[in-house]
């Protein structure tokens, strides 16, 4: 009788101990059910941006019409979804060096703003209110390839045989320019190319001092007849140095992708009278100041779902459609250009390599860029970058 009056007192006791460890495990499911552990993988699209608001330099996510401050949303997105500390690199380069360590939590903050409103957010901004900056200032190397549609080498080929004709307002000696042919180029031999024999033809610009960002005018020198426009797809690489990478694992060393014009004077100036290299100075007319503006954004390479080889690329001239093609028209595909490359240089993250022009330039239509003409280039997947042309008698003095 006693036990079973000592087991009875016992039992209110059991009692309030079971409720004390009920209550906080429900909770902890409410809670749960409430904040759902984000996911770590590319669900949700989103692009890389460098850009310049309340005075200061910043890289971002963009989403939609939308950019946000990388720093300022993961601090945002740790605090609300209970995410461990992770520094993201504020500068794009060391960004994608590091890019396999810091993507879950570039896919987690995208998958939270997936659902969750940036209304009101200090650290959000609409991409018309901020400053776009060329993405990355500045690669250690910028390569470039040549004549790399058939179409474009074709139209050159005509036009270096044909001449050029000048407009009335071009001057008398970039008139006389103009009706040079161009040597050293035989574009019948597109025909005749073996990609995986034959090599392509690359040649290098200078990062500081040809790379300027989007909507930043590129300045004419006056007197100069013959500039010119190519849209160009551009592959960033990275996360890794790339050296002697087989064709086959190339793309494993490109980050993402984007868009650079590749701005050239086609012989404005007759700069020798007697050289021991007759044929095209490269550097005369492709290491031109201001000559690759670059953006607005990097789109990593997994949010191309279509991969880069079959993208549209256009151009539009004051409003007109100029260039009009696909990355798939490449004579040498992207794989193509980063093993011939990496054969001899190593590549580095951050670096630019930008994929030829197609069909539709200026030399081929026999009608080069003045003060006044704005060049838009758009890569499907990727966005628009616009430049404007001005006289370099109209840049401000410093």
């Amino acid at each position: 009788m006693s036990g079973h009056r000592a087991a009875s007192s016992r039992i209110p006791w059991i009692v309030a101990t079971l409720a004390t460890c009920v209550v906080p495990f429900t909770a902890a499911v409410l809670v749960s059910a409430q904040t759902p552990a984000l996911k770590a993988t590319p669900d949700t699209r989103f692009s890389l941006m460098t850009f310049e608001a309340d005075g200061a330099t910043r890289i971002s996510m963009v989403m939609g019409a939308r950019v946000v401050d990388i720093a300022g949303t993961n601090r945002h997105v740790s605090e609300r979804a209970k995410l461990p500390a992770l520094t993201i690199p504020a500068e794009m380069k060391t960004l994608i060096e590091q890019y396999e360590t810091v993507k879950p939590r570039l896919y987690q903050i995208a998958n939270f703003f997936g659902t969750q409103s940036t209304a009101g957010l200090a650290f959000a901004y609409d991409v018309a209110a901020v400053k776009v900056l060329a993405p990355i200032k500045y690669p250690w190397n910028l390569v470039a390839a040549s004549a790399n549609y058939k179409a474009q080498a074709q139209g050159l080929g005509a036009a270096g045989a044909g001449g050029a004709t000048p407009s009335p307002a071009a001057p008398a000696a970039a008139s006389a320019a103009l009706a040079r042919p161009v040597t050293g180029f035989d574009a019948s031999a597109a025909d005749r190319i073996v990609p995986d024999r034959d090599a392509p033809v690359l040649f290098a610009k200078s990062p500081r001092s040809c790379i300027i960002d989007p909507n930043e005018p590129f300045y004419i020198v006056d007197g100069r007849g013959r500039t010119d426009y190519e849209a160009e797809l551009a592959m960033v690489m990275g996360p890794r140095p790339a050296y002697r990478v087989p064709r086959e694992q190339a793309l494993d060393y490109v980050f993402g992708y984007s868009i650079m014009q590749d701005l050239s004077d086609r012989g404005s100036e007759r700069l020798r009278e007697v050289t021991m290299f007759p044929g095209t100075n490269w550097f005369d007319g492709k290491s031109i100041d201001r000559a690759a503006p670059f953006g607005p954004v990097i789109v990593p390479k997994e949010f191309l779902p279509k991969g880069p080889s079959d993208l549209r690329i256009t151009t539009t001239l004051n409003g007109t459609l100029v260039q009009d093609s696909r990355t798939s028209n490449l004579i040498w595909s992207e794989p193509h250009l980063v093993a011939y490359i990496t054969s001899r240089m190593t590549l580095y993250p951050g670096d630019v390599v930008i994929t030829g022009t197609p069909a539709g330039t200026g030399m081929e239509r026999r009608v080069f860029l003045t003060p006044g003409d704005v060049v838009t280039v758009e890569v499907e997947g990727i966005g628009t970058l616009t430049t404007p042309f001005k006289a370099l008698s109209e840049k401000p003095r410093p």
